[in-house]
C-alpha cells in the first residue's frame, strides 16, 4: 500500500527519489523518508507529505549516486517521524524500506531482543532489518544470502530495498505479495512499486515474481534469483505508459481528469474486442475457455471495494444474458469462510492494480479447488495477471486518483462484453438483441461526454449539500450496485457518511433516518420499474427528506416531485450504469471540493491495498 522507489548509477539520487515519491503519493500515505548512501548512510525522514520531507532535508547532505525512498501507510505503529521508513539495524550498517506486513514479527522480535537488539519503532520493518543483520551475523554470509535466509522465515507479504553501509555498489529488492519493479538504464538502475517513477528515465523494466529478489550493481549488471537461491531469466519488457498518462495536464485534480477521461477509456475497453455492424464480441481469454464457461454451474465473483461494485452489476448481466449462476464474495470474506468451490466453477477475480492482497488470495484459494479463475485488472504484467488462468485487461490507463471512478466504468465495459459473449454462445441472446446492445455500447463514449456537459449543474447542486452530514442513495435493478458505489465514492472523499440501498428496502428500516435534513439521491431511469421508483420517492417526499434523482431525459413525473434533477440520455438498463455513475463522481467530487478535501488522496486510503 505504501510507495517505494530507489537508484543506484551514475546520477544525484536524490532529485530521482524526491520525484518518485511524488508520482506515488497518489497510492495513500502518512510518511515519508530516504536513505542516501555516500560513504555516510544518511537518513531523512518525516510524518506527512513529500513536500514536508523536502523542507526538512534542504539543508541536509544530499550528494549520493545510490539511494532508497518511501511512503508509508501506517499499518504497525501509528504515522510519526519514528515509524516512518527507511529503518536502520543496530548497528547502522542497513538501510531498509518495506511494502507489507511481516505476521510472524512478534516472536522475531522477542528472540531478537533476547539476543539484545533494541527496538526504536513499532514497526514490523525494523524487526525484518535486524533479523537480517543477525542472520548474517550468525551465518557469516554476504548481504544477498543473508536476505535469502531471513525472507524464508518470514511469514507475509513483502516488497522490500535494502542497503549497506559497507558496499554503495549494490542494492538488493525482493517481492512477495507486493509489487516491485525493476527499470533498466544505461549503467543504472531503478526499483518501484510500479511504472509511474520509472517512466521518465527508461522503459525497460522487468517485474519481479513472487519470492524473487534482484541484487543491482553500479556497473551495469543484475542477477535475479528466488527464494531456493535459483538464478530466474526474466525477458525485458517496455512499458506502455506515457507521461501524460501520469500527469494532471490542465485538469485540477487527478480524479476530475480521469473521470472526464470516461468516454477515451471505455472507447479503448471496447475497442478490437466487438462490432456492431458484425454482431460479433471476442474476448480473448473466454474465447479460449469457451467451452469450460459454458458448462459451468456457476461464476463466483470475487473483489474488493469498487471493483466488488462492479461484480455486483456482474452478477446482473450475467444472469440476465448468459443465464449463469453467479454469485459475488468479497475477497477478504472469501478466503477465510471455507467457501465450496469446485471444477465446474468459475472464478471471477476483479482488481484495478492486479495487486490487491485479499484478490490474489482468492484466487490462490480457487486455484487449489482447481477452479477456471480468471483475471479483469488494469495493470499491464499485474500479479493478478500473472496468477489467473486467462483474463481482460480494462484499458483504463494509469488511474492516479486514490477513488477509482474510470476504473469502475471499465470493469463495467468488460463485464459487459464477457456476458454477451457467453450468452450469444451459449444461444441464450436473440442476435436482434445482441446487435442492439452492441450498438448503444458504441454510442456510450458519445453519450457520457453529455453528462460530462452537465458539470456546472451538478456543482450547482453540490453547492446546496456541501454540509450534509448524511446521504443515502437508492436505485432498483442495474441502478443498485450504482447506489451503492455513488455512496462510496462521497464518503472517500468528502468524508459524508452515506449508504447505498435498494430502494424497495428502505421501508424497512432507512427510512427511519429521513427528515428534512436528509439528501436522497434516486437513480430513477429504470424504465421497466418507474413506477415503483416514483413510489419510493414520494415516500422519502412525504417525509421531507430532499430529493436528488437521477432520470432519463424528457422525465417530467419525477421533476415535478424532486427538488433537484440530473438528466442522463435514455440507454438500455443493462448498459445504464455506465451512464448514471458519471453524475455520482461528479456530485462526490464537487462536495469534496467544497469542503475543503484532498480529493486525490483522501486521508486513511491508499490506491492499491496489498496487505490483508
Amino acid at each position: 500500500m505504501c510507495g517505494i522507489v530507489a537508484y543506484i548509477g551514475n546520477k544525484e539520487a536524490y532529485p530521482i527519489l524526491i520525484k518518485g515519491l511524488k508520482r506515488l503519493e497518489y497510492r495513500g500515505y502518512d510518511s515519508a523518508g530516504v536513505a542516501l548512501l555516500n560513504g555516510t548512510l544518511n537518513v531523512y525522514k518525516k510524518q506527512g507529505k513529500v513536500s514536508v520531507l523536502e523542507e526538512y532535508a534542504k539543508d541536509k547532505p544530499l550528494a549520493a549516486t545510490i539511494g532508497i525512498g518511501h511512503t508509508r501507510w501506517a499499518t504497525h505503529g501509528v504515522p510519526n517521524d519514528i515509524n516512518a521508513h527507511p529503518h536502520l539495524s543496530n548497528s547502522g550498517n542497513l538501510a531498509i524500506i518495506h511494502n507489507g506486513i511481516i505476521e510472524n514479527y512478534a516472536s522475531i522480535k522477542k528472540e531478537l531482543q533476547q539476543r539484545g537488539y533494541i527496538f526504536h519503532s513499532e514497526t514490523d520493518t525494523e524487526v525484518l532489518v535486524n533479523l537480517i543483520e543477525e542472520v548474517q551475523k550468525q551465518e557469516h554470509v554476504e548481504l544477498e544470502d543473508a536476505v535469502r535466509i531471513a525472507l524464508n522465515e518470514v511469514v507475509g507479504a513483502y516488497a522490500i530495498v535494502i542497503l549497506d553501509k559497507r558496499n554503495d555498489n549494490q542494492i538488493i529488492a525482493a517481492r512477495k505479495g507486493s509489487p516491485l519493479v525493476l527499470g533498466i538504464g544505461e549503467q543504472e538502475f531503478f526499483v518501484a512499486s510500479d511504472a509511474s517513477p520509472i517512466i521518465e528515465f527508461t522503459k525497460n523494466v522487468i517485474y519481479l515474481e513472487e519470492e524473487e529478489y534482484v541484487v543491482a550493481k553500479r556497473n551495469g549488471s543484475f542477477t535475479i534469483k528466488n527464494l531456493g537461491n535459483v538464478v530466474k531469466s526474466h525477458a525485458i519488457q517496455t512499458l506502455e505508459m506515457n507521461l501524460e498518462a501520469i500527469e494532471k495536464g490542465d485538469f485540477e485534480h487527478f480524479m476530475l481528469k480521469e473521470i472526464f477521461e470516461q468516454p477515451k477509456v471505455i472507447a479503448d475497453s471496447f475497442r478490437g474486442r466487438m462490432s456492431a455492424e458484425g454482431g460479433w464480441i471476442k474476448m480473448g481469454g473466454i474465447t479460449e475457455y469457451i467451452n469450460r464457461i459454458n458448462k459451468a454451474n456457476r461464476i463466483l465473483i470475487t473483489a474488493c471495494g469498487t471493483s466488488w461494485h462492479s461484480g455486483l452489476l456482474g452478477e446482473y448481466i450475467i444472469e440476465d444474458l448468459a443465464r449463469i449462476p453467479v454469485e459475488v464474495e468479497y475477497a477478504s470474506e472469501f478466503r477465510y469462510r471455507n467457501p465450496i468451490i469446485n471444477e465446474s466453477d468459475v472464478v471471477l477475480a476483479i482488481s484495478q492494480s492486479g495487486e490487491t492482497a485479499d484478490t490474489l488470495a482468492a484466487i490462490e484459494l480457487a486455484k487449489e479447488h482447481k477452479a477456471l479463475v480468471y483475471g479483469i485488472c488494469n495493470v499491464i504484467g499485474s500479479s493478478i495477471a500473472r496468477a489467473t488462468n486467462a483474463g481482460s485487461y480494462t484499458h483504463a490507463g494509469p488511474e492516479i486518483g486514490v477513488a477509482s471512478t474510470k476504473a469502475f466504468s471499465t470493469q463495467v465495459s468488460v463485464l459487459i462484453l464477457i456476458a454477451l459473449q457467453i450468452a450469444q454462445s451459449k444461444g441464450t441472446i436473440p442476435q436482434s438483441k445482441l446487435r442492439q446492445i452492441l450498438y448503444e455500447l458504441e454510442s456510450v463514449p458519445e453519450k457520457i461526454k453529455e453528462v460530462l456537459a452537465l458539470d456546472d449543474e451538478i456543482k450547482k447542486i453540490a453547492a446546496v449539500y456541501k454540509d450534509a452530514n448524511n446521504f443515502l442513495y437508492l436505485g432498483r435493478g442495474y441502478n443498485y450496485p450504482v447506489a451503492m458505489e455513488g455512496a462510496l465514492k462521497l464518503k472517500e472523499i468528502s468524508y459524508i457518511h452515506a449508504e447505498g440501498y435498494p430502494a424497495a428496502e428502505m421501508k424497512h428500516g432507512p427510512i427511519a433516518l429521513i427528515d428534512e435534513e436528509m439528501p436522497v439521491v434516486f437513480l430513477a431511469t429504470n424504465i421497466s420499474a418507474y413506477e415503483k421508483i416514483v413510489s419510493n420517492i414520494q415516500e422519502v417526499k412525504a417525509r421531507k427528506g430532499k430529493i436528488i434523482a437521477i432520470v432519463n431525459k424528457g422525465d417530467t413525473q419525477i421533476r415535478a416531485m424532486a427538488d433537484h434533477v440530473i438528466e442522463v440520455p435514455i440507454v438500455d438498463e443493462i448498459i445504464s450504469p455506465l451512464v448514471t455513475i458519471v453524475p455520482l463522481q461528479l456530485l462526490a467530487y464537487h462536495i469534496a471540493i467544497m469542503r475543503g478535501c484532498n480529493v486525490d488522496q483522501p486521508r486513511n486510503l491508499a490506491k492499491s491495498v496489498t496487505v490483508e
